[in-house]
């Protein structure tokens, strides 16, 4: 929900006739937010866009269920010893972590979804450790690349279609949505000059037009449930559409991170907001300029948060045994920071080469079993100074 576009054919204003050159009536579908009051698209398609039959689902990834409960620690998981099913991303996701308010996981396809999906208990935002290929909806098609986060919003189907090669993602499902933080605004809703991100860094659906690629079934998720849906007709027959309810990828090197005097708190690098968390990128960048500064993260007691980090690659200067694909989850109750060493060692340096997705949650992050067969059994521990 960057800004509005427009493509293809439109009704010169919405709720009126718009037809074909044969005089047929298209249909109009709104995707609407908070009801009617917040952002919305209008898509017009060929046929009636809500004829379905119910049935089987067919497909559907893992959902969250708890692990047994474990003292409070700072967690290390390895996600890339995590094993996923192979096949298409809508049955092999697992789940990580979650709460009430986002569902974290990792997914590794090898084809493309057989059928649509869509995803009406959530936004759901992937972040592509590995791999490329094409996120295809009536909207349009997105491609995507390593590095890149792409945006879905609730309730629009899609079917991804993976490059050959490997493929590793990070999920995140957002069931309160996901938005750009409001401070990276102006009043007209514009992003800020002083943003860390232009409108020109995010990339947009390219619309194709009516298709058909044969598929004729949707699966759509809700309640914690996936429910089976036939169509007679291909659902990819949208001729045009305007509005702000759309997906997009953000490339996270377009990211402009800042840097201080002294070390900024991890809000400086917020990118998306969610219901109850932040996503922030930590990027390459140049650290603090006070010839004092200790640029590595300082110890902190954030009893509103627990801390969650996805590490790509780079250099952490603030923890040990993390390599790309480490998750680290610093729980709300006790303090954390650097590991022993690195705070003093910090002193002088002028850049870090990290690239991490972080989440600050504030209800607890459980974990499941997937998680607890992935866990470093030595981090707690290794905080302890020699």
């Amino acid at each position: 929900m960057i800004e509005r576009l427009a493509f293809g054919e439109l009704a010169p204003k919405h709720h009126t006739v718009l037809r074909d050159a044969k005089g047929n009536l298209r249909w109009e579908e709104c995707l609407t937010r908070r009801g009617f009051d917040g952002p919305y698209t209008i898509a017009y398609h060929e046929r009636r866009p809500h004829e379905h039959r119910v049935a089987s689902a067919e497909h559907g990834f893992a959902l969250p269920t708890p692990a047994p409960q474990r003292p409070l620690a700072k967690r290390h998981y390895r996600s890339t010893s995590v094993p996923t099913p192979s096949g298409p991303q809508i049955d092999g996701r697992v789940p990580l972590l979650y709460n009430g308010d986002v569902v974290l996981g990792i997914a590794r396809p090898d084809a493309p979804d057989p059928v649509y999906f869509s995803n009406a208990d959530a936004d759901e935002l992937f972040y592509v450790f590995e791999g490329s290929g094409l996120l295809r909806t009536m909207l349009g098609d997105l491609r995507y690349e390593k590095d890149d986060y792409i945006y879905v919003p609730r309730g629009l189907f899609y079917r991804f279609i993976p490059d050959a090669g490997l493929q590793s993602w990070l999920c995140i499902e957002a069931m309160g949505g996901i938005h750009i933080p409001r401070q990276w605004r102006n009043d007209v809703g514009q992003l800020r000059m002083d943003a860390p991100y232009s409108h020109r860094d995010f990339k947009k659906p390219t619309f194709v037009g009516p298709m058909d690629e044969g598929i004729r079934k949707l699966v759509v998720k809700r309640d914690g449930g996936f429910h089976g849906f036939s169509m007679e007709h291909s659902p990819l027959d949208v001729v045009g559409w305007d509005g702000t309810v759309y997906p997009f990828v953000f490339p996270i090197l377009n990211f402009q991170p800042r840097a201080g005097l002294v070390h900024l708190p991890p809000d400086w690098h917020g990118t998306f907001a969610a219901r109850g968390a932040l996503v922030c990128s930590f990027v390459p960048r140049v650290v603090d300029f006070h010839p004092q500064a200790i640029p590595c993260p300082y110890p902190h007691s954030s009893y509103d948060c627990d801390e969650f980090i996805f590490y790509c690659r780079g250099n952490f200067t603030s923890r040990r045994g993390v390599g790309p694909g480490s998750i680290s989850h610093h729980p709300a109750g006790i303090p954390h920071g650097p590991h022993p060493g690195s705070y003093e060692a910090s002193i002088g340096t002028k850049e870090t080469s990290e690239l991490a997705v972080m989440l600050d949650t504030f209800d607890p992050l459980l974990p499941t079993e997937a998680a607890l067969g992935a866990e470093d059994p030595g981090y707690q521990d290794s905080f302890i100074g020699g």
